[in-house]
């Protein structure tokens, strides 16, 4: 860890480096975006040599960078009309999950010089505070998601019959209190997701008061679609039989299932490294497919389902289904531009969940 600072210290100070060169050169921030195959930026003019009133124009639009996709698909739905006078960047855009991302120097510039900065804030997150000290735009602002919730933050827990990072099965509920860890999945959320949009269309009406009124009612008309799903997720839990789904897999989905009221089993913790489970922990949740008879086990996106295999194998019956909700840390450019959205996810893993229940 202590080398993995230093070389992130090493990258900000050569990316402020650069950030002071183009600003003395002229660059404006919209022709600092590079060509960083893991990010993909909306509306970026090219810069050669008979360009050079389309570089100035691109010079003059907000810039704005989200590090996670649903971030970024919901600043384009609240841009709405204004997207094409925006440059808007996702800085994890070729599929890399953002528990292992590691900036490159151009991402760093990307951040440092935007007009407007938007991050989950958790641990996933640890290499922004530098980031922003190396600011080469000084007015630009920051949303941090973990610090819009405040105390609705969660803290993550350990369910009975999941497996820590020391390899061991608890048999009770609990947190470690020594080692206090906050769940950073706060996206997976319907009412969260809504409140983030607030504050961004508040961002965006301080950074650009000529739109704030289109900018405030697309983010109603937004959220007005955010409460009707919710709405259908709270009937679909409240008709179902189970109330309990079973996660063979990392579980990042704590807000998701908090807010209808479920209860979960999982093999590992949503920020773990663990992809091999104990024999313990197979056996365990093999016994509570059993035990609550349910029809499902369920992995997240880019899973190898190994797991969610040998668990069924150790079954009486073996033959649960298993069933993917998609967790959205590992949209790639390739999706985006295919049409994929925060609310197109969210209806798809609706109707997993209906299943799994």
């Amino acid at each position: 860890m202590h080398k993995l600072k230093n070389k992130f210290k090493r990258l900000f100070m050569s990316a402020a480096t650069i950030g002071a060169a183009c600003l003395l050169a002229g660059c404006g921030a919209g022709a600092a975006a590079g060509t960083d195959n893991s990010s993909v930026t909306e509306s970026q003019s090219g810069v050669n040599g008979s360009e050079q009133e389309n570089a100035s124009s691109d010079s003059q639009k907000l810039q704005i960078v989200a590090t996670i996709f649903p971030e970024y698909d919901w600043v384009k739905e609240i841009l709405g009309d204004q997207a094409d006078n925006v440059d808007l960047t996702l800085l994890l855009g070729n599929g890399t999950d953002m528990h292992s991302f590691q900036p490159t120097m151009e991402d760093i510039l990307k951040v440092s010089t935007c007009d407007l900065f938007i991050y989950v804030g958790g641990e996933s997150d640890s290499w922004v505070a530098d980031a922003l000290k190396g600011a080469g735009n000084p007015d630009r602002k920051a949303i941090n998601l973990m610090d819009v919730l405040g105390d609705q933050v969660k803290e993550e827990e350990l369910v009975e019959g999941m497996q820590d990072e020391d390899g061991h099965t608890h048999e009770e509920e609990h947190t470690h209190d020594d080692d206090l860890e906050y769940d950073e999945h706060v996206w997976l959320s319907l009412k969260n997701a809504s409140l983030f949009c607030d504050t961004i269309a508040s961002s965006l009406a301080d950074a650009d008061p000529e739109h704030s009124r289109l900018y405030q009612q697309n983010a109603e008309d937004y959220e007005e679609k955010l409460a009707a799903l919710d709405q259908e997720y709270q009937t679909s839990v409240e008709k179902s039989q189970s109330k309990t789904l079973l996660f063979a897999d990392r579980f990042p989905f704590r807000y998701l299932i908090d807010d209808y009221n479920l209860t979960y089993y999982a093999a590992f913790a949503g920020c773990s490294a663990e992809t091999d489970a104990s024999f313990e922990t197979i056996t365990f949740l093999a016994g509570k497919l059993d035990e609550l008879n349910l029809p499902a086990v369920l992995t997240i996106e880019n899973s190898d389902q190994k797991v969610a295999k040998a668990v069924i194998e150790n079954t009486n019956t073996k033959d649960q289904k298993i069933l993917t909700l998609n967790s959205m840390q590992s949209v790639t450019t390739k999706d985006v531009e295919e049409g994929t959205t925060y609310l197109s996810i969210m209806e798809n893993n609706l109707q997993i969940l209906k299943e799994a229940l």
